[in-house]
């Protein structure tokens, strides 16, 4: 081999190992631009609220701008299918909450499932209680299943939509009591509220933010252990129903998320969720930050999706 083509050849070498060197930093410095937050809500909900919150503290955490895009419609299906349709390089995530990942799919033809995205981290975990509604002819649970159990659709309950996480915890309370009631669905929370204040429903089911606003009472709490700002309020496992829920949420992006990002992202989002500033905007709307791994909270969606599955199923709410 001459002098020149063994020159040659060392150059060669030089440069693809530079190359590989290069595309191992570009690998290493994800993130190297703006990524996007989709929220599948309009402005001004509680998820949006949440998602705001949170911006601040991941791109602090990330080093990186985090801007929110507003994908409302459908009980936020719409954002969530434009998500798992997005491409999975870790520039667009999102922040959903557990109704439209794990109960939607199971009541309208969508093109994602609860195993379309990446899960990343649990954000904030609300637990949600029964509310009574102005006038209502009961002060308690037991009150109010006595009522339901006078007569056919004696109890008229709302709730802010069919198929809603607060819908599907108080059809299945009543289902476990064995009786039922008329459902009265509503836009949103706020009209619901309204409506329980001026007496034309009896109880629905919200975050206690709602009923500490409207000074409506609070009759349980779906979970196991009472709340501290609530500790005279008995929880429905107490009372003999053990019908547990909250209105969960967190980050998760496209299925086919590369390991690497998905490290780097749950990192920055066990940061961010822990971090004071965000414990403190939770607290102004009265959320409760709430931090899982990726796979832990991957776990309990999917677990929460084959109960919602079942249970809509037996409501007759489920598509076929």
């Amino acid at each position: 081999m001459s002098r020149i083509e063994k020159a040659g050849r060392c150059l060669a070498m030089l440069v693809a190992a530079l190359g590989l060197t290069a595309g191992a930093a570009a690998q290493e410095a994800y993130p190297s631009r703006t990524i996007q937050m989709v929220v599948p809500y309009p402005p001004g909900g509680n998820t949006d609220l949440m998602a705001r919150a949170l911006q601040t503290e991941l791109s602090k955490a990330l080093s990186q701008t985090v801007v929110i895009v507003n994908r409302g419609g459908a009980a936020g299906a719409i954002g969530d299918a434009e998500l798992a349709r997005a491409r999975p390089d870790g520039y667009t995530i999102g922040l959903s909450p557990n109704n439209p990942l794990t109960a939607q799919p199971h009541l309208q033809q969508l093109t994602y499932s609860v195993d379309s995205f990446r899960y990343i981290c649990l954000v904030y975990d609300n637990p949600q209680v029964l509310v009574g509604g102005r006038n209502a002819p009961f002060q308690d649970m037991a009150g109010m299943l006595k009522t339901a159990r006078s007569g056919h659709e004696a109890l008229v309950f709302g709730t802010p939509g069919q198929g809603s996480t607060q819908h599907i915890l108080l059809a299945a309370l009543l289902r476990l009591a064995k009786t039922d009631g008329l459902h009265v669905p509503f836009t949103g929370a706020g009209p619901m509220s309204q409506a329980a204040m001026g007496g034309q429903i009896m109880a629905f089911v919200e975050s206690p933010s709602i009923p500490a606003a409207t000074g409506l009472p609070v009759l349980a709490v779906f979970g196991a252990n009472r709340l501290p700002n609530l500790p005279q309020v008995p929880t429905t496992q107490e009372l003999g129903l053990p019908v547990l829920g909250t209105s969960a949420g967190g980050l998760v992006a496209p299925a086919g998320l590369p390991d690497a990002a998905a490290k780097v992202l749950e990192q920055a989002c066990e940061t961010a969720v822990k971090s004071d500033g965000f414990r403190v905007a939770a607290e102004r709307l009265n959320s409760v930050p709430a931090f899982l791994s990726g796979r832990a909270f991957q776990e309990r969606f999917q677990a929460e999706s084959r109960d919602n599955h079942r249970l809509l199923q037996e409501l007759g709410l489920g598509r076929q």
